[in-house]
């Protein structure tokens, strides 16, 4: 496949790219709002000729905000446009920068609507987090000669053998990007084996290891388990997908055998499935509060549905032990450093692929336990709710991984100021 055949096969797939997007905004309304984003028509930022920053979901988000705000700092008068392609990235990107920033929906990937959204934000450099790599996007920005970072870039083996089915189309890509900030060796490898320039490549770790506990954030955990009651124990399913929270409830009412007053936090990864999780609970026979609605668990609920947005590491703060979700479907998992920064043991299903070198590092240091089959949830769970020195034992080996990884925000910021001091008027 060529880009030409690409972007012809989008522009026949666009209505049906629409019509899904009307079918998700039965269950979340946002979807069904500011579509002319999405072909690059909105009105333009007050200040053009910044950096812009696509970063796809809610994770990737949280973990570029230290490095945008550090930017920010070091550059005060680079307007700054943030992209992302759902509603719930779109809260996230206003809670973390109020104003500082532009936020707009990342344009379709047919040439009309990237050329209509660069001729609207100017942009002078790109930073892409991790790999959403679109052809007719980077074409677009090779053109106009804007420089190309993919920054905390990851590719696992499954995703370089499917990029390899197009060989011609993922190599043409690859030529127009600048520099390539790979989380690890292996990542930077399958990059330079599907077609990229070793000479461009960096590798620079995992940002997300340089996450930040904020003090409050303790302290308004440890509020919640004084109201709960410190003596209950709490785990929490994060980031539950479709076909996973079954798992987790059978687990949960097989625990509670043991503990009766076993409390789950369960916080499902989209909004649109916060009413059918609720559902199963109420068929499951079990009692449950809401979050959203700030209500305290009692002794009769076991359970408290975590549907806000924004709070999950607050989830964690709170709990004595987690289950990481998009593990027992093949997702691949989601961000286990959170909990693990948290000094909380981590329990998951067999697909790790988006996190495979943090979680072979939390598994080797004995901070994490991988489990085959969703059956067996509740006796990985039991002895580390049973066992308080288990529990500290695994939690310190999970803030030491956390705490020897650090230093790749610093190691992507010194390549990011590196290709702005290189444009044609370099920014100070």
């Amino acid at each position: 496949m060529n880009r030409c055949f690409y972007s012809v096969l989008y522009y026949v797939l666009l209505p049906f790219i629409f019509l899904r997007l009307l079918w998700r905004a039965v269950k979340a309304p946002d979807y069904a709002r500011r579509w002319p984003e999405r072909l690059g028509i909105f009105k333009a930022p007050n200040k053009t000729a910044g950096l812009w920053l696509h970063s796809v979901s809610v994770g990737e988000t949280v973990a570029s905000a230290p490095m945008i705000k550090e930017i920010q700092r070091d550059f005060p008068e680079l307007p700054v446009v943030i992209t992302t392609m759902t509603p719930t990235g779109s809260e996230r990107v206003k809670a973390l920068f109020g104003d500082t920033v532009f936020h707009v929906y990342v344009p379709y990937d047919i040439p009309g609507a990237v050329n209509r959204f660069l001729k609207r934000t100017e942009p002078r450099l790109v930073l892409i987090m991790e790999t959403e790599l679109w052809p007719n996007l980077l074409h677009c920005c090779h053109q106009k000669s804007i420089p190309i970072a993919v920054v905390n870039a990851r590719l696992s083996e499954r995703s370089a053998r499917g990029y390899g089915r197009f060989p011609s189309l993922v190599k043409g890509m690859l030529s127009k990007i600048d520099l390539i900030a790979a989380q690890t060796a292996g990542d930077g490898e399958r990059f330079v084996r599907l077609g990229f320039a070793k000479e461009r490549l960096a590798v620079t770790g995992n940002i997300k290891f340089d996450i930040s506990i904020p003090d409050y954030l303790l302290e308004q955990a440890a509020k919640l388990r004084a109201l709960w009651g410190v003596n209950r124990p709490v785990w929490v399913a994060a980031s539950t997908h479709d076909g996973e929270d079954d798992l987790v409830l059978a687990a949960h009412q097989e625990l509670l055998k043991y503990r009766p007053d076993l409390l789950l936090l369960l916080a499902p990864r989209h909004p649109e499935r916060f009413d059918q999780v609720a559902r199963l609970c109420e068929a499951a026979g079990i009692s449950l509060v809401y979050r959203s609605k700030a209500q305290t668990p009692g002794d009769k609920n076991s359970v408290m549905l975590c549907d806000t947005m924004g709070e999950l590491l607050l989830f964690y703060a709170a709990s004595d032990v987690a289950f990481v979700g998009g593990t027992f479907v093949e997702t691949g998992g989601h961000n286990f450093l959170e909990p693990a920064a948290l000094g909380v043991p981590v329990v998951s299903g067999p697909y790790l692929f988006n996190f495979a070198e943090v979680s072979r590092l939390l598994i080797a240091a004995g901070a994490m336990k991988k489990i085959d089959q969703g059956e067996l949830l509740g006796i990985a769970l039991r002895p580390i709710l049973e066992n308080p020195d288990l529990k500290l034992k695994m939690g310190a080996a999970a803030k030491q991984v956390v705490a020897e990884n650090r230093g790749a925000q610093q190691r992507v910021l010194e390549h990011v100021r590196e290709l702005l001091s290189d444009l044609p008027e370099a920014i100070d």
